[in-house]
């Protein structure tokens, strides 16, 4: 719990530590991981240990930390019975995040989104559109995503392969890698490069 103070909105870090004492859990920030924005896991000596990305802004923190307390509550409750975003686990979080839901905490256009988001929590905030991109907002070095370069662009993925952006079916993007010619989709909220820097 060393400085999480630093990572999260100050009005929320009361009832964090709350839970976090709780359940004695262990909260690590981790490295940025392009796979994940966070973890779950009891050791074999029964430990929770939860681990966030570092780089993540105070919102998108906030929301991923409690995320996880809520993986940590449920298991707690019925260990490995229920599917991991399952009905008990979006109940969970649904009502630890009502704990959130005020302009003391988070800014207005994410609390709309945020509202929306808790009717049906998805298995990550990176699969809701409107939720991520109001999240994005407040990155301090936000990166260039899919949805916000033209039709025909040429872009890189991270590991320098090359496509050519077509268009949108229904939420994702048809584009074109440019050595093969083979058609791939892509999310919306994908990171991209315009420049290869590999």
């Amino acid at each position: 719990m060393e400085d999480l103070e630093n990572y999260i909105p100050k009005n929320s870090l009361s009832q964090i530590n709350k839970w976090i004492k709780e359940l004695n859990i262990n909260v690590k920030k981790s490295i940025e991981r392009k796979t994940k924005l966070g973890d779950f896991r009891c050791t074999s000596n029964g430990k929770y240990i939860i681990s966030i990305n570092r780089n993540l802004n105070k919102y998108s923190f906030l929301i991923t930390l409690t995320h996880e307390i809520a993986h940590a509550f449920v298991y707690d409750e019925y260990f490995n019975k229920v599917n991991p975003h399952g009905i008990e686990w979006k109940i969970t979080f649904r009502k630890m995040m009502l704990n959130f839901l005020h302009p003391n905490i988070f800014p207005r256009d994410i609390m709309q989104s945020l509202s929306i988001h808790l009717k049906n929590p998805k298995a990550s905030t990176i699969n809701d559109y409107n939720l991520s991109k109001a999240l994005r907002l407040y990155d301090k070095d936000p990166k260039t995503i899919l949805d916000e370069i033209p039709n025909g662009s040429i872009f890189y993925t991270s590991n320098g392969r090359k496509f050519q952006k077509l268009g949108k079916i229904r939420t994702r993007y048809k584009c074109k890698e440019i050595s093969s010619n083979n058609i791939y989709l892509f999310n919306a909220l994908a990171i991209v490069n315009i420049t290869n820097n590999n």
